[in-house]
């Protein structure tokens, strides 16, 4: 048999081989396309976030959503009011806790006009140890709405702090041994921070008449008292995950500043919240996370998060509140009502001093 006779059977095995290759390389990118949606994806974007939605990007379930749009988001956090102060031109996309943070970037990268956006908002909220939140509640300081929620009456909570009042001093305290030293509220850092600058945005508004602080003299009248919420503190976190964290693994302060979003979100997760009782602050600004689009690229995905039902629907399951969606967060978080306050009920919400205003506030504050 000669070399060709040979060769030709030799021929057609390898044209098998080589098939059966390629039909299993093809099933194997349509799996690997099942197992990792995001490789649908035309766009990579990277943006500057607050560490309060770093759960939100970094959902499995939200990657799969973004990536059936066209989007693969990488993101790193900082705190909202220190955003401006960045490289901006090495992101895609900024995403403040608020719309004042959000003017400052789009004004340091420059951007005139910019298309901003706000998918989504969070109330403040504080956290009480049981003991705490009932011994608050008897001394006129809260009400409680539940076994696990209630209100943090402002006025008279500021009046305590403006007394440099300590847990000691208040009746009932003394059944338990955790609660010494000045009572105050665990914050962040609010000079770079967006939950602890907008605690002094409400506060100093109580502090003021109940009225936006607005001049020097709205300064000069509430300075003092923010630097004596702040001043007891010690060190300052730059964001809510590590104090929020640690109250939930049962450290911390026995109250502590956070974003319902934290709260709601936990719950939803079905993980355990541990002895908790949820205070909303009588007065409150609610925090618009605000989208700011840095190139093109990023253009359309704040309206993406806005508009997008499975998006909303996976932010609510992480415990925002889409912008008018009340009704969507009230369902969701129905089975979770000991807890929070879907409608607000009893909470006056106020509007916030200009970037200004609030910054000389906080470095007031901080000493």
């Amino acid at each position: 048999m000669g070399f060709r006779e040979h060769a030709a059977p030799v021929r057609r095995i390898l044209g098998i081989v080589l098939g059966l290759l390629l039909i299993g390389g093809v099933l194997y990118v349509a799996l690997q396309g099942q197992d990792h949606p995001e490789s649908t994806a035309t766009k990579t974007v990277r943006g500057v976030i607050g560490s309060e939605k770093s759960e939100f990007f970094r959902d499995p379930d939200v990657v799969k959503a973004l990536a059936a749009k066209g989007y693969i988001v990488k993101t790193e956090t900082s705190g909202s009011w220190a955003m401006d102060q960045l490289a901006l031109k090495e992101f895609d996309f900024a995403f403040p806790g608020s719309s004042e943070p959000a003017k400052e970037v789009a004004a340091a990268a420059g951007l005139k006009g910019a298309q901003e956006t706000k998918p989504f908002y969070s109330p403040l909220v504080v956290i009480a140890r049981p003991n705490a939140a009932r011994v608050l509640a008897a001394n006129g300081l809260a009400t409680m709405t539940g076994k696990n929620s209630g209100t943090l009456l402002m006025g008279p909570f500021l009046k305590a702090a403006a007394e440099d009042r300590t847990w000691q001093q208040l009746p009932g305290s003394s059944a338990h041994a955790e609660l010494t030293g000045t009572v105050f509220v665990k914050t962040t850092d609010p000079a770079s921070s967006n939950s602890g600058a907008l605690f002094l945005a409400a506060t100093s508004n109580v502090a003021n008449g109940n009225s936006v602080v607005a001049d020097d003299a709205g300064i000069e009248r509430t300075a003092p008292l923010m630097r004596r919420l702040i001043s007891v503190q010690g060190a300052l976190e730059t964001s809510t995950d590590d104090p929020f964290r640690a109250f939930i693994s049962g450290s911390g302060e026995p109250l502590i500043l956070v974003y319902e979003s934290q709260v709601a979100s936990l719950l939803m997760q079905k993980q355990d919240p541990g002895e908790m009782v949820v205070l909303y602050p009588d007065t409150t600004v609610n925090t618009a996370h605000t989208f700011v689009p840095l190139s093109d690229d990023a253009k359309e995905l704040g309206t993406l998060l806005a508009t997008d039902p499975k998006l909303r629907e996976l932010a609510v399951l992480r415990g925002f509140r889409p912008q008018d969606g009340v009704a969507e967060f009230t369902a969701a978080t129905a089975p979770h009502a000991d807890y929070l306050n879907p409608q607000l009920t009893g909470i006056r919400q106020v509007g916030t001093p200009t970037v200004k205003i609030l910054m000389a506030l906080a470095q007031r504050a901080k000493g």
